[in-house]
């Protein structure tokens, strides 16, 4: 039998352009399989064009390959259960219940033939109990707030119950203790051996991460472990020293840097 590949996402010579503008230029990463990896950036860095092409959803010249495997010309069906995916702001209809588009997690298991079963909906419920949505489950998403609609549509990729989960600004419109809760279960779902990468623009949250992936002008300028002090380094380049990496009680956060402070 051969051995499960260490490596969950590998990206090679990846070039993509949007609109006849060149936004990732040469990027190579490999993300290793069951570790949490956060991209970070200054806006219009690429990070979610990043993530979108790891997602398949995007022309590319490059590769991109999951599990080993060429992502472009993986049966969809399959890439569907590998790899499980959140984008910022997405759309569902708001006639629909948060329970039915939690389900719509479930449809990549789905045959043509078979409908969804007790076990889809034990993984729905999970889901949703597990972003605290389960008490809104009955309710329409159009009747939701922007958290409480954020919450649903973490439930539905969370219920795809996929190896790999690629997550786009996931902590927008989530109150402090839901992002506390955000943080423990990503922490869970590495341990039990998933592979997370999140694009997020909290920087401390995104420092709980193992590995970070920094970003600058559509180039990879930097990979290393939330721990290394070069990762620290890098990571306040690129935002011009704007911000300073620092452990607080015995957690790594970014601090802002005034410019006030650097005149006086």
């Amino acid at each position: 039998m051969k051995a499960a590949d260490p490596i969950a996402l590998q990206v090679t010579g990846l070039h993509v352009a949007l609109s006849g503008t060149m936004v990732l230029h040469d990027v190579n990463t490999s993300i290793a399989r069951g570790r949490w990896v956060s991209i970070v950036g200054p806006n219009g860095a690429g990070k979610s064009t990043l993530l979108a092409a790891m997602a398949g959803l995007l022309p590319v010249q490059g590769r991109v390959e999951l599990g080993g495997a060429d992502l472009q010309t993986m049966p969809a069906a399959r890439r569907a259960r590998q790899l499980a995916w959140m984008g910022q702001s997405e759309s569902v209809g708001d006639d629909l219940r948060a329970w039915d588009a939690t389900l719509l997690g479930r449809l990549p298991h789905q045959s043509w033939f078979s409908g969804l079963d007790a076990n889809d909906h034990a993984h729905a419920e999970q889901a949703l109990r597990s972003m605290h949505a389960w008490q809104w489950r009955d309710r329409y998403m159009g009747t939701l707030s922007g958290g409480e609609r954020q919450r649903v549509l973490l439930a539905r990729a969370l219920a795809v119950q996929a190896p790999v989960l690629l997550l786009d600004e996931p902590l927008a419109n989530l109150d402090p203790p839901h992002q506390a809760d955000w943080l423990d279960l990503m922490r869970t779902l590495v341990d039990a051996g998933a592979t997370v990468v999140s694009v997020l623009h909290e920087i401390s949250m995104a420092l709980q991460a193992d590995d970070m992936l920094v970003m600058q002008q559509g180039r990879v300028v930097h990979q290393g472990s939330c721990k290394d002090a070069l990762t620290h380094r890098a990571l306040e380049s690129v935002f011009d020293d704007r911000i300073q990496v620092r452990t607080l009680e015995g957690q790594v956060v970014a601090l802002p840097r005034s410019k006030r402070a650097s005149i006086e």
